[in-house]
């Protein structure tokens, strides 16, 4: 048996959070004050520590050719695993050994020189892959096809949409013949279309070429679709290891469980950056936060987030998935004028929409209607449920993701010639 293409062993990782608490009274400000100062002499830091685990002690070994799915909900560790994998992050504790040149592709921002060109960080990404400049220059032609950025080939990447930046990591990534691939759901920022194209090359990769993938994402069709193994995480541990389906039903189970409302800490990557940043998300029905929604009644989507910095025009947004994954609908973006500030933003979701079911809820976060800031898939996650409204007398599955109360008429025809 050919040895792991990854190993990981016991692999930890700790943040270190620095905070400082806010106080309300002068009593309780000369208090703190006076704690800070000890803390300092003794420890050399006048702030409250805390520490948060991202990992504790994942194991795993992945075999070459094997395409893995990685899956868990926001925060179980999944982004800090592959950050570590890829060498971007030291681990606190454990060890991991990879067998072979490895790519990836995490979230948009990483893997590319901001003021190099296109073609200028084609090759020096091939160059950090080991390949010579002949061997680039084989591939090249085929990239720039596959990323379809042939106007701006010279154009700085930071001037780059997220759409056309993700377009051109991936096809860097997928064309450069790393023995170990490793991707993570940035590909949710591309269009339908560059999506269906991008699952096709992974799965000509896996099978066509045997090289090693890694895929994290929150679509367990296309992770039925194409892993042969999923590992689910959660608050950093290793929940499940095992074939595809057991993987994909534990997660639906985990959903159908994290329902309602959800926040996020201040320091929490996923949630946002020195721009914006997304505090909390809840789902109401008639001004109660819910988990639970009657297919006739109104769910309300709401969510708290600040802007910082400066005055920004800034778009929100809500995409909506069905239990396996698959793209419901989306809102299409709301757009105004914000400065600096926190702020509340509600969506409507009219009764008699959708159908019975578990639905998670992706909030995303815009400056100038094409950057995206935040982008939190499955922030949220309601099941709308029965109440016989719009049924009559059947008592059957009525299939599909949306169930509209729609406006029939009944007209009478004149009869023709033939039946009189």
């Amino acid at each position: 048996m050919p040895s792991p293409a990854i190993e990981v062993s016991g692999l930890s990782k700790r943040y270190v959070i620095q905070h400082e608490s806010r106080h309300d009274s002068l009593r309780d400000t000369l208090h703190h004050t006076a704690r800070k100062l000890w803390r300092r002499f003794r420890w050399g830091t006048g702030f409250e520590t805390e520490e948060f685990w991202a990992l504790r002690d994942v194991s795993f070994a992945v075999q070459p050719g094997e395409v893995v799915g990685i899956i868990g909900r926001n925060g179980a560790g999944k982004s800090t695993l592959l950050k570590v994998l890829s060498r971007i992050t030291e681990p606190t504790a454990g060890s991991v050994r990879l067998r072979g040149r490895i790519a990836s592709l995490l979230e948009v921002g990483t893997g590319f020189h901001p003021d190099l060109s296109g073609r200028e960080n084609i090759f020096l990404n091939g160059a950090i892959l080991g390949m010579s400049r002949a061997e680039i220059t084989r591939k090249f032609d085929e990239i720039v096809a596959f990323a379809e950025i042939e106007r701006f080939l010279d154009t700085p990447v930071k001037r780059y949409s997220s759409g056309m930046y993700v377009r051109l990591a991936f096809a860097v990534a997928a064309h450069l013949e790393p023995e170990i691939l490793i991707i993570d759901e940035v590909l949710a920022v591309g269009d339908a279309q560059f999506q269906k194209k991008c699952l096709g090359k992974m799965q000509e990769v896996a099978q066509g070429g045997g090289r090693t993938v890694l895929f994290v994402s929150h679509n367990m069709g296309v992770i039925a679709n194409l892993c042969s193994r999923v590992i689910m995480l959660g608050e950093g541990r290793v929940l499940t290891d095992g074939t595809t389906s057991a993987g994909v039903n534990a997660y639906i189970q985990a959903a159908a469980h994290h329902a309602g409302e959800a926040t996020w800490r201040e320091d929490d990557p996923v949630a946002g950056n020195e721009r914006m940043r997304l505090h909390a998300a809840r789902v109401t029905v008639a001004g109660r936060t819910a988990a639970e929604v009657p297919i006739d009644q109104d769910a309300v989507v709401e969510f708290d987030f600040a802007v910082t910095g400066a005055r920004r025009r800034v778009s929100t947004s809500i995409h909506l998935f069905d239990k396996q994954g698959v793209w419901v609908l989306c809102s299409g973006p709301a757009s105004a004028e914000l400065d600096p500030g926190a702020y509340r933003h509600r969506v409507t979701l009219p009764g008699n929409l959708l159908n019975d079911g578990l639905y998670q809820v992706s909030i995303i976060l815009l400056t100038d209607v094409t950057n995206i800031q935040v982008q939190v898939r499955d922030a949220v996650s309601f099941t709308v449920h029965e109440t016989g409204v719009g049924r009559e007398e059947y008592g059957g599955v009525i299939n599909g993701c949306v169930r509209p109360q729609l406006r029939w008429q009944s007209v009478p025809l004149p009869p023709t010639p033939s039946s009189a």
